[in-house]
């Protein structure tokens, strides 16, 4: 690219939960294991309730968890997002600070809370979320302005604003406007039954990287081989990316098939976030002008990393050697 990259994500900033469960205490919810249902503050009242074990904080929010590994990769990065005018919005502003983050396109709501999201973690390390969007919710499209994108040269955008159909659409409006490129998280098979038959042209007029899991791509073409997903979903982006867990991941641009070999992780404890830090070291290889393999080993680097703890933030200490391994893969 010809200007040094600065990425801005859409998306709901969100203070997570974290709970380690059994796969009984999942049976008793409503909804899929493995899935994303939003609820009330009532609800996940009645849910932490029953769970008598330690939780544990951490900033996080699909497109928040991306940029938070930009950041700590080096890249200059703001978040376009709500937060509440309450000790959680302050807490998470400051972290993202902290790390370099420019935080100045973070809206306020003054009467709603700051989201918050339960992650119900099972033995097996797959993680079961309900959310509770609060402020992020609140958010409405005309809030977004062309000085969210001032030096922006990306946009990324996670799924999960699909459920606000004109919240998406006006960001990449603005961020095409300001010569951006975009990319679209899908994170989660119930965005991709949500968008339903609008999704399709919205890739392909409005999305130039489109990240999507095993999950998200069987729900987006009606069939399970990973492969054929990644056909789909290339028919209608420059590039597409499968991750498909412990085998790795597919990328495709044009002609170009590449499969990326996973970097093995010493232990998993939790999945949280790991799709969404795979797509960060991805997005760092692949704006910095890296070929999609080199960038598609950043994204494994990352993604083996995010499964060896709780939570979707890496350690501080781990992220000189992160830096390092991934200087090294774009060196070839």
């Amino acid at each position: 690219m010809s200007k040094h990259p600065h990425v801005v994500g859409l998306g709901s900033p969100i203070m997570d939960i974290l709970a380690q469960v059994s796969d009984d205490f999942i049976a008793e919810l409503d909804g899929e294991k493995g899935g994303m249902v939003l609820i009330d503050d009532d609800a996940m009242g009645r849910i932490l309730s029953k769970h008598t074990g330690p939780t544990h904080s951490a900033c996080g929010g699909s497109a928040a968890n991306t940029i938070f590994a930009l950041l700590q990769l080096g890249l200059p990065c703001s978040l376009v997002g709500k937060i509440g005018d309450d000790d959680t919005g302050r807490a998470y502003r400051k972290k993202f600070e902290a790390i370099g983050g420019d935080s100045r396109s973070l809206k306020v709501s003054a009467t709603d809370p700051t989201a918050r999201c339960l992650s119900l973690i099972t033995p097996d390390s797959q993680r079961t979320m309900r959310t509770n969007l609060g402020a992020a919710a609140t958010i409405q499209a005309e809030e977004i302005v062309p000085k969210d994108f001032a030096d922006a040269t990306h946009l990324h955008v996670e799924g999960y604003t699909l459920f606000s159909g004109e919240l998406a659409m006006r960001g990449m409006q603005l961020a095409r406007a300001a010569g951006c490129t975009v990319s679209l998280d899908l994170a989660s098979f119930e965005v991709v039954h949500a968008a339903g038959d609008a999704l399709p042209a919205l890739l392909r007029d409005s999305v130039d990287i489109v990240f999507a899991n095993e999950d998200e791509a069987r729900a987006f073409c009606g069939n399970p081989d990973p492969e054929t997903g990644l056909a789909a979903l290339a028919e209608l982006c420059d590039v597409a990316a499968v991750k498909i867990g412990k085998d790795g991941a597919l990328l495709r641009r044009g002609d170009e098939t590449v499969r990326v070999a996973p970097v093995t992780a010493r232990h998993v404890v939790d999945t949280t976030g790991a799709g969404d830090l795979w797509a960060g070291g991805f997005l760092y290889g692949f704006l910095k002008g890296a070929p999609l393999a080199a960038a598609g080993r950043c994204g494994s680097i990352l993604g083996a990393e995010a499964v060896q703890q709780i939570g979707a933030q890496i350690p501080d200490a781990r992220w000189a050697g992160i830096r390092s391994a991934c200087t090294e893969a774009l060196a070839g």
